[in-house]
């Protein structure tokens, strides 16, 4: 389905920015995007006239943000354009979510369903997701969302995907690690993937599934007996745990949101997240305590929201916000952006361990580039953590591996 429309559209306050990238703002606000034309509605949304890409929070550091006004301003200037659009936008990716009933489900579905880079939004699970698609199919987005559910039709919610989100999974209760879910979301993963290789092997996949350590390893496995793995399009979610440590250090140093990002290495699990506080931008100094304190609290933040919750569930929320930012960045990478970064968990050679979560640059084609500069230079704290890390890495990815390799991968 493809939808042409003006360069910016407002749902609250969420502004939509270039080629119809969402900035997810803690408020509205308003920005420029000098364009004279006038710009009509889209979708029943009232469209603004104007852009911000200054908002104190959103998907986009700063550096990005400033990719985008050139980008509109570029895209302003191309001749040959309709007297009644000064941009155009087109709607054309497939995303599909795995798990879409779920409590990381169903916020996600919502923000990816805001996107206008997005066609259709095929939403999966094995019950009660009819009524999820129900529901979002009354906003009025570019978006067509069908509802598939169980292993009869999941192959039909992945022809053509471009994207496919897996959050399927049991999540984390009081007292529970990420190692006591393996055995149920191990086998939830397996299954899964089978069928993502079946039916849109080249899709980028991302792996919400916890403990992400050992569920990406197992994603590979499966691909690679199906004859149909790409490292570059495998990607384990670790962008909650830089949201996190971007959100406590703005809060901690008192910065600007948008300003502020730190690199999250290592793995997604406990002491495995190392956030590299010596590499935040802008430069700012700690106190041994406050790195001390700063990295225990990263680490531990699902355990935190899961205390919280009081056994009412996990941090389905802000992964949901997480997510949502990845697979905009993935649409954004898929749509010709040439500036797009994440920190995710990939095939990584940049230590002796075979995946690892650092710095990437995305494009059509998945990852381009890994960023070997973020692990140079690093302080004798983060050195320490990293080599502490290791080895427990290494067991989660190891244990992940043997157990794909154990069970046979469906025909």
């Amino acid at each position: 389905m493809a939808t042409t429309s003006a360069a910016t559209f407002s749902i609250g306050s969420v502004s939509f920015g270039r080629r119809g990238s969402p900035l997810l703002l803690t408020k509205p606000s308003a920005a420029r995007c000098t364009s004279q034309n006038s710009l009509a509605s889209f979708s029943g949304l009232k469209a603004a006239t104007s852009v911000n890409c200054d908002s104190e929070s959103s998907f986009l550091g700063k550096e990005s943000s400033a990719t985008l006004r050139g980008s509109f301003a570029r895209k302003a200037q191309k001749p040959n354009q309709s007297s009644n659009h000064g941009l155009q936008l087109q709607a054309s990716y497939k995303v599909a979510i795995l798990g879409a009933a779920g409590g990381i489900g169903q916020p996600l579905a919502l923000l990816i369903k805001m996107s206008p880079l997005v066609s259709a939004l095929n939403l999966y699970d094995i019950a009660n997701v009819k009524g999820v698609a129900a529901d979002l199919s009354h906003c009025n987005t570019p978006s067509q969302v069908l509802d598939f559910t169980g292993a009869s039709e999941i192959g039909n919610c992945l022809k053509g995907v471009n994207v496919v989100v897996i959050p399927a999974g049991v999540p984390r209760k009081p007292g529970m690690t990420r190692d006591d879910l393996f055995n149920i979301n191990a086998n939830i993963v397996k299954t899964l993937v089978e069928t993502v290789a079946d039916n849109c092997p080249d899709a980028f996949i991302h792996i919400i599934s916890n403990p992400v350590n050992s569920t990406v390893p197992i994603a590979a496995e499966v691909l690679k007996q199906k004859g149909v793995y790409d490292p570059k399009k495998l990607f384990g979610v670790t962008t909650l745990d830089v949201v996190r440590a971007n959100t406590f250090v703005a809060e901690k140093k008192n910065l600007k949101l948008i300003d502020v990002d730190v690199p999250v290495i290592g793995g997604h699990a406990g002491i495995t997240i190392l956030p590299l506080l010596s590499k935040t931008k802008p430069s700012v100094s700690f106190t041994d305590e406050e790195v001390e304190q700063l990295t225990v609290r990263i680490q531990n933040a699902g355990t935190e929201v899961v205390e919280a919750k009081a056994g009412a569930g996990s941090a389905t929320l802000s992964m949901a916000y997480a997510a949502a930012r990845f697979v905009e960045s993935s649409l954004r990478a898929l749509d010709g952006d040439g500036d797009v970064y994440e920190c995710s968990f990939v095939q990584s050679d940049l230590t002796d361990l075979p995946f690892f979560a650092s710095r990437v640059k995305l494009g059509r084609k998945g990852i381009e580039a890994m960023i070997p500069s973020d692990l140079q230079g690093l302080s004798e704290y983060e050195e320490k953590a990293l080599e502490a890390l290791k080895p427990e890495l290494k067991a989660s990815i190891e244990k992940g591996i043997a157990f794909a390799q154990k069970q046979p991968v469906t025909a």
